[in-house]
């Protein structure tokens, strides 16, 4: 098992393998997950199965790592069997003593999990403001030791959403968000607008949640933000 380029993980493993079903796309409809293209350039085999052979080796990782679990697939997408989630979740609570990473484009399957293990921290992947939103309102529905949302790419936050009533901070607060990932669109890299970012920052602050922004983007705008969640215990 590598350590992962990942910054805010130690470890990557993927149980469940395949070409994942997400196909995310920019704004102009263009493609840009990496793992598609993985899989697509060097002719890996596309069927969905789960990979047990991930676990075994958790076992020489020292207390106290944090497992990004899932970087090529989406756990959460519907292609996955429920058995396969009890699988994945049997094991996460034997290795109690590692803190595994979730991060998911189908906020609306968490709920079916919670309470999710203590020692897991589970986020949203948002590209936009009503993403963003979205993910707040299935995340309030959600108990888990950090809940989080990933801003990453960060592709749009132009036009405030009409039926908004309430600051931004208070959003984060009322879902009960205590990490906020910030990064740019990569290969090519695509810097998102400054105020877009402050805007996000500025919230995060005002709610007291610290804020991780990941390079290039971090360089680009000279923020040196590389903050990490305090697990507060089980929480909604």
């Amino acid at each position: 098992m590598n350590k992962t380029l990942i910054p805010w993980a130690d470890y990557s493993i993927n149980p469940v393998k395949g070409l994942c079903p997400m196909d995310c796309k920019d704004l102009a409809g263009k493609p840009y997950c990496y793992a598609r293209r993985m899989y697509k350039r060097f002719k890996w085999n596309p069927e969905i199965t789960y990979d047990g052979q991930w676990w075994q080796p958790l076992r020489r990782i020292k207390a106290g790592n944090k497992i990004f679990i899932g970087s090529t697939f989406e756990l959460f997408h519907d292609s996955v069997s429920d058995e396969w989630r009890e699988r994945i979740f049997k094991w996460v609570k034997i290795f109690g003593d590692l803190t595994f990473i979730f991060l998911t484009k189908q906020p609306q399957n968490l709920a079916k999990w919670s309470p999710f293990p203590p020692n897991c921290w589970v986020g949203v992947s948002a590209t936009d403001q009503e993403k963003m939103y979205w993910a707040g309102y299935e995340l309030v529905k959600v108990q888990a030791k950090v809940k989080f949302v990933s801003f990453e790419p960060l592709l749009d936050w132009k036009t405030p959403l009409k039926w908004l009533t309430n600051p931004l901070f208070q959003y984060f607060k009322y879902a009960g968000i205590n990490w906020i990932i910030l990064g740019s669109r990569t290969q090519p890299v695509k810097h998102p607008p400054r105020e877009w970012v402050d805007e996000i920052i500025s919230a995060a602050d005002k709610a007291g949640i610290p804020v991780f922004v990941k390079s290039p983007l971090a360089e680009y705008m000279g923020i040196n933000r590389k903050e990490f969640p305090i697990s507060t215990g089980l929480r909604g």
